[in-house]
């Protein structure tokens, strides 16, 4: 038999390689495409023939950024961090789109200071609820020509409290408050912050038909539309709401719920203060509604959706959780609302208002004991927090806020006795007569208590004695009491004198004052439990969330490091 032949080796044709500057041109094409998907691919093919190369790992992050794909685009970083390249800015950025916000802030650390890095920051300590930080960093960047600048300005100063300062601002920057829709809606912002709604009316339906105007020429469709203004939507019906037109208020409300708008935040918002409109009314519906914007996990902790933990303020948050909590309350769920508002207490370290629920939780559950108790200790401690950094100014903010929170989430019967009264003695102990007579008088005029009639009279002696004598003929003289020796008196605990040699006596009730105190308790009981309102969530200013263009920053990070590539 013939031996058999021997197969010919098959040729292999190598195919030739791509060069790498023909694929940076094709990654260029992509990314002026905005085809981010086919931008990663190809940096990927420049990482595999060139590995560490650093452009093509720029280019593949900021790909991945651009295409909201955040997560994969901090893998990337974090599976780089050996490599030569500097990239903490494009990590601090990631984080800061993943609401982890202080490990973004201390990425930013390591980076010189520059208009990118002062961008983010002002981002960053914006939604950690930094505001007079955040304001900080923009009076720095105000004198440079940033696009939009004045946009996150306003924003901010509105967030620290500060709208008073919005004119003076807007006019150093030589720009007027109808310049853009986003502009026009946070100016209206701050005039709502000053109770100016009429203005602010106003100044919304400029700030909407400007907005309008301006995306229909930029060809959006319009549901976008409707979806980019949907935040000035919400505001106009807030302040119809607060100008008492509730009709108006609930039918823009059920429009922008029914739509199902896009932006949750502006969806979340227009959700809280229709429930708010509602009251106790439809409480089942309302808590349904509100539990699909709040998550809890196994251990007791609870957290918004992750879209509303991204957008929406500290305070809106608060807001949020407050009236789930005034919810659970008017449906007998103690045991839920006392879970909820425990969680508060260290969620909001810094406000009242959990350790306000906390008393109301006690009320409902008929220890008004306790309640007043957990005011007291908080109203101790915090102004033995105070003194200690020698801020009588902050103590005295604290216990004004929580005067109005209680009263504001009340009706106009509730008596705020206990923290007006340690209002009232703080603010005489420093100094400040006419604030403590005022809290005096507002003591008398909600009960008959003897001790708050003999606190005013003590006090209007300091600064106004024809008011002193009138209040001083309300007292009544103690039965069988026919004089006092004064100098006797001031031997006992219950009179001191004075720097100005005057005599502060203070008086201890008799049996009947007693009686009417315990009567009192129990009706302020019966009154919280009866009267929790509900808190309106607003003003719903916008930073960068929302009614502004471009996703977050007036000018993208993620434009800011394709430019350093390109």
């Amino acid at each position: 038999m013939a031996p058999k032949a021997k197969e010919k080796p098959k040729t292999t044709v190598s195919q030739p390689a791509i060069a790498i500057e023909d694929l940076f041109t094709s990654l260029n094409k992509f990314i002026e495409r905005s085809d981010y998907e086919q931008a990663v691919k190809v940096a990927e093919q420049v990482l595999s023939a060139a590995p560490g190369d650093e452009d093509a790992l720029r280019c593949k992050i900021v790909a991945l950024i651009k295409d909201d794909n955040i997560d994969k685009a901090l893998e990337v970083i974090q599976s780089s961090q050996k490599l030569p390249s500097d990239l903490s800015f494009s990590k601090a950025y990631c984080l800061y789109r993943l609401n982890k916000l202080d490990e973004a802030l201390e990425s930013l650390k390591s980076q010189e200071s520059n208009t990118a890095t002062m961008l983010l920051e002002s981002q960053i300590l914006y939604r950690l609820g930094r505001m007079d930080s955040c304001v900080e960093v923009y009076q720095k960047l105000q004198n440079l020509s940033i696009d939009s600048l004045e946009i996150n300005f306003v924003a901010a100063l509105v967030g620290a409290g500060r709208s008073s300062e919005v004119q003076r601002v807007l006019e150093a920057l030589k720009v007027k408050p109808t310049s853009s829709f986003e502009l026009a809606y946070n100016t209206a912002c701050s005039l709502i912050e000053r109770n100016n709604h009429t203005d602010a009316e106003q100044l919304l339906l400029s700030a909407r038909r400007v907005g309008q105007e301006s995306l229909m020429e930029d060809n959006w469709a319009d549901d976008d539309i409707e979806n980019e203004l949907s935040p000035i939507a919400v505001q106009l019906a807030y302040v119809q709401q607060v100008l008492g037109n509730s009709q108006e208020a609930v039918k823009a409300y059920l429009e922008m719920i029914k739509h199902n708008l896009a932006d949750e935040s502006s969806l979340a918002i227009a959700t809280n203060n229709l429930i708010v409109l509602r009251g106790p009314k439809e409480v089942s519906d309302s808590l349904k509604k509100l539990d699909r914007l709040i998550e809890k996990g196994d251990g007791g902790q609870f957290w918004l959706t992750r879209a509303l933990d991204s957008k929406l303020s500290v305070k809106q948050k608060e807001v949020i959780y407050v009236n789930r909590a005034l919810l659970l309350l008017h449906a007998n769920k103690i045991d839920q609302a006392r879970e909820l508002v425990t969680a508060l207490v260290g969620m909001f370290p810094d406000t009242v208002t959990p350790v306000l629920l906390q008393a109301a939780v006690h009320v409902k559950e008929n220890k008004a004991g306790r309640a007043e108790e957990v005011l007291r200790q908080y109203a101790g401690s915090t102004l033995t927090s105070q003194r200690t950094f020698g801020d009588i100014d902050g103590a005295g903010v604290v216990l004004d806020n929580a005067i109005k929170w209680w009263s504001n989430a009340m009706t106009e019967d509730n008596k705020v006795t206990v923290i007006r009264q340690e209002a009232a003695s703080f603010k005489l102990k420093h100094g400040r007569q006419k604030e403590a007579l005022e809290l005096f008088e507002e003591l008398v005029k909600k009960n008959s208590s003897v001790d708050a009639l003999v606190g005013l009279v003590t006090t209007a002696a300091h600064v106004n004695v024809e008011k002193a004598e009138a209040y001083e003929k309300k007292l009544k003289s103690l039965p069988g009491l026919k004089g006092i020796n004064v100098d006797a008196l001031e031997a006992t605990s219950g009179a001191k004198p004075t720097e100005n040699g005057s005599r502060l006596v203070n008086i201890e009730g008799h049996d009947e004052s007693k009686r009417i105190k315990q009567r009192r308790k129990g009706r302020e009981s019966r009154d919280i439990q009866r009267d929790l309102t509900l808190l309106i969530l607003g003003p719903h200013q916008t930073q960068s969330v929302g009614c502004q263009r471009g996703r977050d920053l007036p000018s993208d990070p993620g434009e800011r490091i394709r430019g350093q590539l390109m």
